[in-house]
């Protein structure tokens, strides 16, 4: 074999990659098992621990580069929310409202009727909403101008009244955009402020939503409110720093003294200290203030924690907050920014300001905020501001007096904000910036400051302009934000999922232990069926899962139950590509060849049925990746990379081990005695009896379509849109009386499964899914509380919520993945066999297994004792079956090629097509019997929540099977042009 040095880099690189990446999730799972040993059953200590290491060095790889433990977080492997537990939001920004903004709430009657009309299409459409408004307009205002709606004062430099309307929809498409990124920032940063660890918040691009993952949340509505809240703009005069730096300085020795008279109490400063000490808190290097951990090593750890603890003692505040100033009280910076800390320790300061004497000894309208941006190296630094409230203690100047901000380029270079605001607010902003020349004005949205430029001079006419050493980007971020005042764009929960730790918990076992039986099931076959061989092919398949977990934690990918469920499936589709080598391998045998040579012979001969199988399946796994959303999109990573490891493994690299193997003087058997000449003898005539085929499958279709008639499908949350809670029972119940409890409070039937073992049962109902106020969730969680209490002590371990727009995009998004992968194959068939009958036949084939097991799903729902239902991880399974069967398919056309370039010139082509499929019936069946061994495992062990789905599997697989040799090639005979007969 050439370029195995190649091959053996290659193989010992990504070793050394993966082992790499995954040295992350080592380190971590290290530090984070010390933290549960140390914390010794209490949460709130163990997040203590964790917090004061979070910015320190714990792992120095080689010596070559050091990481903290924030920075090992970041690049461990991630589990997705349905194995760790928490909360994923899709939240949609409301751009009804910001299209009613933009033209100050005109009452138009068709305006308001094409805005009302837009968002009632937007629930089924795929169309954006600004160009379904525009739509909408046109149709119910023909002649009308949206100019004469939309210009005013504030935009007059963007719109003109002489504007068309498709210029005014751009406009309106550029806030759209704005308003959409401005959520974004919101949402961020109260995440940001909500303290969890490792959240995932994303922009999904083209759909005005954004996906928001919360591992380890249980209060759901802590965080519906926190998502849903209205941005909340203010201008806030401040105290310049040494008035300031007076007031913290008064607040730690009031602490001081309330200290040493409350020595033990639970609440007091010294508890708070104590904790601090504990887990070592320290502010190096983020002021010049001196710190006394500042040289802390493991040499002088203990005199350090005791200096620093005496410290605290005399420093209450200061031993977490840093002031601007040096030990004198001179003043080192400007500004309303009196001190900082580091971004675990804010809490504690909030605690500690927010005593009652301290806020007793303070001046009534001092109000303290933190900054959005972060300082430091690591940015584990954040600055204190002092604020000035008015009497009532509100703000100077709220936001919605703001009526345009945008970056520009400033007069000296560089970047600067404008921001313009309405008659009200520019007296206003007159009286605040004539009293606050010299001093500085906050900029704060949500009790979080962004800026606090300094005022240089009275801005009389309500037009200013915000200077700094701003990057391009962080001036558009802070245009944006003042604009969340004036425009209103708010974010609603459009689709959620729950998913509670004891549930998670339950998933992490039951898919850990799946993928450990599926492994050693086809571990063991691979050497009992091909004798010292198999150990070779054993080898790659346990080269390919590291490989796939590397690749997952370098991607930064989350590891989800369905990723295992893909992860398993790969494991099963790897061994096919050994099978594929190994029967060919056998077959050469079989010819008098050498054993070198049937090596030699064998890898080359399957290598392009290998690369062509492997290859359609990728159309199928890229489908499933662009089409789909979360968990199947999870499962649709791990195939693609399962599928390119795979093919690196089972052709390069086991065929360097053989022939190195070789070189050594072993001898490798590739069967025993009952494999040897195992599906050899079966000579079945598959072309005559094709007709019996053709006639069997159509029976079980029309069954299958009269089933989908008459008895439908059960369809998912996702699908169907709605409610969907997963509740666990003290003692085993009845669906039925379940229901009917139910009906009342949910004003109809809800739907209600068995879930599993354990008294579990999944309920879903459609009540309220329409309502977008923000405590729609709560009011249907209140009314399944209560229609709960009759049936004793009930724990819901998992909830899902999917509005009908979200649905409807699921469903649109599904067929689509099916479409774009039968066409995709399609075209790759017939640019690989150059022939449209091949083509034709494989399309034909996949239609067939598509229709047999939607057939099946709903003729077969309500018989097992097991949901079965048609959602998004019902498509990632039919897509994955496409995949199999063209993968079966192509090994089979791949063969029937050969065998009539081998017999060019005989005339009874069809005998020798029928010789071929009998041929290559030892590898389609073995290939098959792995998979389906794999998915069997994973419907016994793999759990509840892919139960229906390894189902629909294990009828892919057969009928994917069936397909491939009874269906296809059958199209390819009957479509193929007979030959004139030459006398």
């Amino acid at each position: 074999m050439k370029s195995k040095g190649a091959v053996k880099f290659f193989a010992v690189a990504l070793i050394l990659v993966s082992i790499f990446q995954l040295s992350f999730t080592w380190k971590t799972h290290r530090i984070e098992s010390n933290a549960r040993e140390f914390a010794n059953g209490n949460v709130e200590l163990e997040r203590s621990y964790l917090d004061s290491v979070s910015r320190l060095t714990v792992y120095n790889f080689l010596g070559l580069k050091k990481f903290t433990y924030l920075q090992c977080k970041e690049r461990e492997l991630n589990l997705g929310l349905d194995l760790q537990g928490g909360m994923n939001v899709t939240l949609e920004v409301s751009l009804a409202d910001l299209v009613r903004g933009l033209s100050n709430n005109s009452q138009d009657p068709k305006f308001n009727q094409a805005v009302d009309l837009a968002k009632e299409r937007h629930k089924s459409s795929q169309k954006d909403y600004v160009v379904l408004f525009g739509e909408a307009f046109k149709e119910v205002a023909p002649d009308a101008k949206l100019s004469a709606i939309f210009v005013n004062p504030a935009n007059r430099d963007r719109i003109k009244l002489a504007s068309t309307n498709d210029e005014v929809l751009k406009y309106i498409q550029d806030e759209a955009t704005q308003a959409i990124d401005r959520s974004f920032q919101i949402l961020r940063a109260r995440i940001d402020k909500f303290g969890v660890t490792q959240p995932n918040i994303q922009k999904l691009e083209g759909s005005g939503r954004i996906l928001v993952e919360l591992p380890g949340v249980d209060n759901q509505a802590r965080v519906r409110k926190l998502l849903q809240g209205s941005a909340k703009l203010e201008f806030y005069e401040t105290f310049d720093n040494p008035e300031a730096f007076k007031y913290i300085n008064t607040a730690n020795e009031v602490l001081k003294k309330a200290n040493a008279l409350n020595k033990t109490g639970g609440d007091s400063a010294t508890a708070i200290i104590a904790d601090s000490v504990t887990t070592k808190s320290a502010l190096s290097g983020l002021t010049t203030k001196k710190n006394a951990l500042d040289s802390t090593t493991k040499d002088t750890a203990k005199t350090a924690e005791k200096s620093f603890e005496e410290f605290a003692k005399d420093n209450p505040l200061f031993a977490f907050l840093r002031p601007y100033a040096d030990d004198k009280g001179a003043l080192v910076a400007k500004g309303s920014s009196c001190g900082t800390a580091l971004i675990k320790d804010t809490a504690k300061i909030n605690a500690l300001l927010n005593k009652p004497e301290v806020k007793l000894a303070l001046p009534n309208n001092i109000k303290f905020a933190w900054e959005y941006k972060g300082i430091g190296e690591n940015q584990e630094g954040v600055i204190l501001h002092a604020l000035k409230t008015s009497r009532d203690g509100s703000a100077s100047l709220t936001g919605d007096k703001v009526t345009d901000a945008k970056r520009d380029i400033a007069a000296a270079g560089g970047t600067e904000i404008s921001m313009s605001m309405n008659g009200e607010g520019a007296k206003i902003w007159k009286n605040l910036t004539r009293n606050n020349v010299g001093h500085s004005i906050a900029i704060v949205l949500d009790d979080i400051v962004y800026s606090s430029p300094n005022v240089q001079n009275e801005i009389p006419n309500g037009r200013s302009s915000i200077s700094g050493s701003f990057t391009s980007e962080e001036a558009g971020d802070l245009a944006n934000i003042l604009k969340s005042g004036k425009l209103p764009a708010p974010t609603r929960i459009v689709e959620e999922a729950f998913v509670g730790p004891s549930l998670g918990a339950d998933a992490i076992s039951k898919g850990l232990w799946s993928m450990i039986i599926a492994t050693v099931v086809i571990l063991v076959f691979m050497v009992v069926y091909y004798n010292n061989s198999g150990f070779i092919a054993d080898f790659a398949v346990l080269i390919n899962v590291f490989f796939i977990i590397g690749v997952l934690a370098s991607l930064g990918a989350a590891l989800t139950l369905p990723g295992i469920a893909g992860m398993v499936l790969t494991i099963g589709m790897a061994v096919d590509a050994n099978v594929l080598i190994n029967e060919r391998i056998k077959e050469e045998l079989r010819n008098s060849r050498s054993l070198k040579n049937a090596i030699t012979d064998g890898y080359q001969h399957a290598a392009s049925s290998i690369i062509d199988a492997n290859l359609t399946t990728l159309i199928a796994g890229f489908s499933l990746y662009i089409f789909g959303t979360g968990p199947v999109q999870g499962f649709a990573i791990t195939l693609i990379i399962g599928i390119l490891s795979s093919m690196f493994t089972a052709v390069l690299l086991t065929r360097v081990i053989t022939e190195w193997r070789l070189e050594k003087g072993d001898i490798i058997k590739y069967a025993r005695s009952f494999s040897e000449r195992a599906f050899q003898n079966i000579n079945y005539d598959f072309v005559g009896n094709r007709k019996k085929f053709y006639i069997f499958s159509s029976i079980v279709i029309v069954i299958g379509f009269i089933s989908i008639f008459t008895k439908g499908f059960s369809f998912g949350v996702d699908f169907s849109g709605g409610w969907s809670y997963v509740v666990q029972f003290d003692k085993k119940m009845n669906a039925t009386d379940i229901r009917d409890g139910l009906t009342p409070y949910f004003g109809g039937a809800p739907e209600v499964k068995t879930y599993g073992t354990n008294n579990q049962y999944k309920i879903t109902t459609n009540y309220l899914i329409d309502d977008q106020a923000e405590d729609a969730a709560a009011k249907v969680e209140g009314k399944l509380n209560e229609g709960l209490k009759a049936f004793g002590k009930t724990e819901t371990l998992s909830s899902a919520k999917v509005g009908p727009t979200v649905a409807n995009d699921i469903k649109v998004a599904s067929i689509w993945a099916i479409i774009v992968t039968l066409i995709g194959i399609g075209i790759y068939i017939l640019i690989r066999f150059k022939s449209w009958q091949y083509s034709l036949g494989a399309i034909i084939s996949l239609f067939h297994d598509v229709l047999m097991m939607l057939g099946l799903y709903s003729i077969f729902d309500g018989v097992f004792p097991f949901a079965m239902e048609v959602d998004q991880t019902f498509i990632a399974a039919v897509l994955t079956i496409v995949g199999f069967s063209i993968n079966d398919t192509v090994v089979v056309f791949d063969r029937i090629r050969e065998f009539l370039s081998t017999h060019k010139g005989e005339k009874d082509e069809n005998k020798i097509i029928n010789d071929a499929l009998n041929n290559t019936l030892n590898r389609t069946m073995i290939t098959s019997l792995t998979v389906f061994m794999v998915a069997l495992v994973l419907f016994i062990f793999g759990g509840e929540i892919i139960r229906g789905f390894t189902f629909s599997l294990l009828i892919g697989i057969i009928f994917g099977t069936y397909s491939s040799i009874a269906i296809a090639t059958p199209i390819v005979i009957d479509f193929k042009k007979k030959k004139p007969t030459t006398v």
